[in-house]
Order: C-alpha cells, then sequence, then structure tokens
C-alpha cells in the first residue's frame, strides 16, 4: 500500500502518567495503551487506569493490553476503564478476545521468524485469529514479555494478511522514520523507546517520535 494513501497511526503504549497521557493527545498519538499483563513493570489497576483515562482528550481511543489474563480481570478492566480496543499477547484464541464484545489487536511475537515462512506464518494468523481487526508484530520471543525494546528482522513481517497491521518492538525516534518507510504499517507502536525508565515517558522523547513518524508520512515514494 502506498503512503501517500493513508497516514501511519501513532499508539504510544505503558502509561504510568496523567501527564504523559495528556501530553500524548495534545501531541496527536491515535491511541494510548494500559497494560494489565501479570509480570510487566507498567502493570496498573483498574482504577489507577480509569484515572488516567480521565486525562485523554476527545478523538484518542484507550488500548488495554492482556497478556492469557482471567475474563474476570478483563471484564473488570472493561467495566472502569471503558477501552475502545482490546490488545492480547499471551496464548488467547479467537474465541476468547472476540468474547468481550470490544475490537481487539492479536500481539505477534516475532523474533526468530524464519523470512521464508512468512506466507504460511499469514495463513496460520488469519486461521487462528479470523476475527482479529489487526495484528501487531512485536520483537520479543514467543513466551516473552512484549515492551523489551528490541527490533526483530522486518523482512519476516507476513504479508498477504488483508488486515491492517501495527509495527512494534525496539522504535524510538531515531529509527522509526526507517521503520516506516521500510514496511509501510497502519500503525507504530512505542513503550520503552520513549521513556526515562519503564512507565516514565520521556516528554522529549515523545515529541520527536511524532516528528519522525509524520515526516516519514511526508517523504515522496
Amino acid at each position: 500500500m502506498s503512503k501517500t494513501l493513508f497516514r501511519t497511526r501513532i499508539k504510544f503504549c505503558g502509561m504510568t502518567r496523567a501527564g504523559d497521557v495528556r501530553l500524548a493527545s495534545e501531541l496527536g498519538v491515535d491511541a494510548v495503551g494500559f497494560v494489565f499483563a501479570e509480570g510487566s513493570p507498567r502493570r496498573l489497576q483498574p482504577e489507577e487506569a480509569r484515572a488516567m483515562r480521565n486525562a485523554m482528550e476527545p478523538l484518542v481511543d484507550a488500548v488495554a493490553l492482556f497478556k492469557d489474563n482471567p475474563a474476570d480481570e478483563v471484564r473488570a478492566v472493561l467495566k472502569q476503564v471503558r477501552p475502545s480496543l482490546l490488545q492480547f499477547h499471551g496464548s488467547e484464541d479467537d474465541v476468547f478476545c472476540k468474547s468481550f464484545g470490544v475490537p481487539y489487536i492479536k500481539g505477534i511475537p516475532m523474533r526468530g521468524l524464519d523470512p521464508a515462512q512468512r506466507a504460511q506464518h499469514a495463513i496460520q494468523l488469519l486461521m487462528k485469529y479470523p476475527a482479529a481487526s489487526a495484528f501487531l508484530f512485536d520483537g520479543h520471543a514467543e513466551g516473552q514479555q512484549g515492551g523489551t525494546g528490541e527490533v526483530f528482522d522486518w523482512s519476516t513481517i507476513p504479508t498477504g494478511l488483508g488486515k491492517p497491521f501495527v509495527l512494534a518492538g525496539g522504535l524510538r525516534p531515531d529509527n522509526v522514520f526507517d521503520a516506516v518507510i521500510s514496511t509501510l504499517p497502519w500503525g507504530v507502536d512505542v513503550a520503552s523507546g520513549i521513556e526515562s525508565a519503564p512507565g516514565i515517558k520521556d516528554g522529549d522523547k515523545m515529541r520527536r517520535f511524532v516528528e519522525e513518524v509524520r515526516r516519514a508520512d511526508c517523504h515522496p515514494d
């Protein structure tokens, strides 16, 4: 798909402070992510995320991220936070992911995938997650937590998905321009690349990240 047909969406993930959420909204990001995955240094309780959601400006999506959370925990987040999109990074199947009545993105670990397996990988994803609104390709290996800040081989991104994909994994202000130009993603997702510490966002990095994505969008084909 040509870049001239759309702009690259931006999601800032792992938000833990209302001020960072407010700045993200002011910078024009499309979505902010709240993490509820067990073991994540950015994990929130639903009440904490609800308070930060109130700092969001209109037309910014709230995304709730899970990794093998029980269904009752997901429902508690839905009640408290009212996310417009869910993101699953564990062994959840399509039936589970779509059972909450909210559109979902399925996170896919990409580290170690052979580029020659791209077409087969795409077929497998479409068969396993037919209800997914999009796929998010991340730089961690199977079974690991996301948000590791590791870049994966972009040539392994499956082709022929017929659905939007979001690029994640080690994106930073100094490499997101090349990432967008190289892969033409529907969106980009960043956590550690705009932080001074896990969950603590750096305002200057946030601004530069957005600037670099927009520069890539304006770059001639």
